[in-house]
């Protein structure tokens, strides 16, 4: 048997107390308005001793039937609205067609409960206006009419408030719906309806009441000056409150998903990758608010990525990659390259545990990438338990070999001062090289490939035999600045697999020395393989 979905925290709880019985309040509270309304207009506008002078019980009648009514209304209204808002309780969860029926359900309730709630009242007031035109028709046309169309004032000014007021009090619900399943689309009026709509709620209906009461004094008479005045007073009075009220309350609806997501930005704009804005709007601006954080969710993945690339090329690479286009091939480039390999690594995988091993690894590493990069430099590759820094590309840098340089010394003292137990040879060239991206279009890596590179890889070698297992090439020295003149040459070499001599040279203060752990298998194959190259040119002098 499948399982049904896994239920949201909305879908759980349905509707929550506290939203009932803001709801229950935003019934009563409206109605009240719209009976205070009819009463102002009632009071001052309509000429009620001339309507009711034929019928003299009109107006205890209406009075009566007035109170009547809004107690009901009032009591019908609640419990209509709560049927209407109502949700079933939560199935059980092997029951996945109730489930998702229930979701459905409630996701109609909130999104559409502004809506819901002003047909009640819309109807109960439409209810009204019937009701007290019947009631007063018969006895005098007019009578009926004027109090009929000044019900229908209340009714608008009541559906409206109440609009506006459930959509705020529903605003935290809604966030929860639309945030479990955003909207792909309009969901109810947009922001031009609804903009327009408290424009004709709040302001056009009251003013409209104005003209009826100028035509009726043009068409019936018994309007004095004075009287007129009432009555413009009056109900310009009502269009600034409720036209006010409405306005607010539209101009707040409006607003708020707009600061939130101006607050979301900002917290984009500082680095904020996490930032997400609550989707409680139920018109083009809920879409908007959802579709910042799909945007921003991109910019997120987007920026992982990024950091990824960043972590396995060097952050240099990954921002020249981004910001230019890559293409296959290299530039000749002035560049200092330093080698570290670690000293008796076959020894150390062969007598520590797997862990322990990576640990150490990784603190050696940590090390040595802390040491490059705050000289400027850039790790070109790991190969096992040896690194290729890179001084000079992809950013170019003014004194290259005199950074790579520093950068030996440091990383020399700081093995030997942090590191227990492990020692590594260093060397250092600098000259000539192509740097690019070397590959295929599928695939493909920057790096730097020329004699330096391989130099270095030859001093490393012959560092792993001198105390401080630092050496650099006199043709690092001779690109370098003022850091030169802490190294002196010790002597000169043919290193392996190289014709000509190479000048070595070493600090001046050594940090530390290299632990005497023996030569390693591969590192006593390649040493044999360097004397018997060096037998076969010349005899090299001793490194001491």
């Amino acid at each position: 048997m499948s399982r049904a979905p896994r239920a949201t925290g909305a879908e759980d709880r349905g509707l929550r107390l506290v939203t009932r019985l803001a709801l229950g309040l935003v019934v009563v509270t409206p109605n009240i308005l719209g009976a205070g309304v009819v009463l102002v207009v009632a009071a001052w506008v309509l000429p009620l001793g001339e309507l009711v002078q034929d019928d003299p019980a009109a107006l205890a009648r209406n009075l009566i039937a007035f109170g009547a009514y809004l107690l009901a209304a009032v009591l019908v209204g609640s419990i209509w609205g709560h049927v209407r808002m109502r949700v079933p309780p939560p199935p059980p969860r092997d029951d996945e067609g109730a489930v998702r029926r229930r979701r459905r359900r409630l996701r109609r309730v909130i999104l559409r409960g502004p809506l819901r709630l002003a047909t009640v009242q819309t109807a109960l007031w439409a209810a009204a206006v019937v009701v007290f035109v019947l009631i007063n028709v018969f006895s005098s046309p007019r009578l009926g009419l004027s109090v009929g169309i000044t019900v229908a004032l209340g009714g608008v000014a009541t559906v409206a408030v109440t609009y506006r007021l459930v959509e705020r009090v529903l605003r935290g619900d809604v966030a929860r719906v639309l945030n479990d399943r955003p909207p792909q689309g309009r969901l109810l009026p947009g922001v031009v309806l609804r903009a327009v709509g408290s424009w004709a709620l709040g302001t056009a209906v009251p003013l409209v009441g104005v003209l009826l009461a100028a035509l009726a004094a043009l068409v019936f008479g018994g309007y004095t000056t004075d009287r007129l005045a009432i009555v413009v007073l009056v109900l310009g009075g009502v269009a600034l409150v409720v036209g006010l009220l409405v306005t607010v309350l539209t101009a707040n609806s409006t607003a708020a998903p707009v600061l939130a997501l101006r607050r979301a930005q900002r917290r984009v704009e500082d680095g904020d990758y996490d930032a997400e804005v609550p989707v409680f709007d139920t018109t083009e601006l809920g879409v908007l608010q959802a579709g910042f954080n799909t945007m921003v969710g991109g910019l997120r993945e987007r920026e992982r990525v990024r950091d990824l690339f960043g972590r396995h090329v060097g952050e240099d690479v990954a921002r020249t990659a981004l910001e230019n286009e890559v293409e296959l091939g290299g530039e000749v480039r002035e560049v200092a390259v330093l080698f570290v390999d670690l000293v008796g690594s076959t020894r150390l995988a062969a007598t520590r545990p797997p862990h322990e091993v990576v640990d150490a690894l990784n603190a050696f590493f940590a090390v040595v990438i802390d040491v490059v990069e705050q000289n400027h430099g850039w790790i070109n590759k790991f190969e096992g338990d040896a690194a290729l820094a890179v001084f000079g590309a992809p950013i170019e840098l003014e004194d290259a070999a005199g950074c790579a340089l520093r950068a030996g010394r440091e990383l020399s003292r700081r093995i030997a001062e942090e590191l227990d137990d492990i020692s590594a040879g260093i060397g250092i060239s600098a000259g000539e090289a192509v740097a690019g991206n070397v590959g295929d279009t599928r695939r493909y890596e920057y790096t730097v490939i020329g004699d330096p590179v391989n130099e270095a890889a030859r001093l490393t070698e012959a560092a792993k035999e001198i105390d401080g297992c630092v050496l650099a090439s006199g043709a690092a020295l001779d690109r370098a600045g003022g850091e030169a003149q802490r190294w002196r040459v010790i002597e000169s070499r043919v290193l392996r697999g190289r014709d000509a001599e190479t000048d070595l040279a070493v600090p001046e203060d050594h940090a530390g020395a290299c632990v005497d752990e023996g030569p390693s298998a591969e590192d006593s194959g390649a040493r044999r393989d360097s004397e018997a190259h060096r037998d076969s040119e010349r005899r090299a002098p001793s490194l001491g």
